[in-house]
């Protein structure tokens, strides 16, 4: 496979897992995973992290990768590479995954000293990417395989922290975020 099937394919199987943050922004507030509690002198894991938006989160990334999986043969065909068909235990870990990741750095974040929205090279652009590609790798080992070659993952850990950086930017711009990383 060439370089652009390899991004494709990166781009495409990671969708799922890419979109889910985003959705969670967007459906914003409601009750915080850790209801308040603290460990020490700081929260565990913050107001941002809540239920709902892991829920939302989660279902977004599902339901991507359902339409995904509808327009895989005319994408494929456009594209000119093979793209894979995600199976339903890779829709669920990739996007609740992605969710976990997150909740995890935020956790971390807070262990380390630093309060919500604090910048964490590296952290805040692949925790979900980490998480997602785990559990997925555990779920569904076969497909992980076929898709997820030493090249692809390669992509997907230089191209992640770009688009990370990207879309917070956009959301930033927006408003839709208090700080653009």
């Amino acid at each position: 496979m060439d370089l652009v099937g390899t991004v494709a394919v990166a781009v495409w199987a990671m969708l799922p897992a890419y979109v889910p943050n985003n959705a969670a922004v967007l459906a914003g507030g409601g009750r915080p995973i850790d209801g308040g509690r603290t460990w020490g002198d700081s929260r565990l894991l913050g107001d941002g992290k809540t239920w709902r938006g892991t829920a939302v989160g989660t279902v977004v990334g599902v339901a991507l990768a359902v339409a995904l999986n509808a327009a895989r043969p005319a994408a494929a065909d456009a594209l000119g590479v093979t793209l894979p068909e995600f199976p339903a235990a890779a829709m669920l870990t990739l996007a609740f995954g992605a969710m976990l990741g997150d909740v995890l750095a935020s956790f971390l974040k807070r262990r380390t000293g630093r309060e919500r929205g604090a910048a964490f090279p590296l952290v805040d652009q692949l925790d979900f990417v980490v998480v997602a590609l785990a559990l997925t790798a555990a779920a569904a080992p076969a497909w992980f395989g076929e898709t997820f070659t030493i090249p692809v993952l390669v992509a997907v850990v230089v191209l992640t922290p770009a688009l990370h950086l990207l879309t917070n930017g956009i959301a930033y711009a927006l408003g839709l975020k208090d700080e653009p990383w």
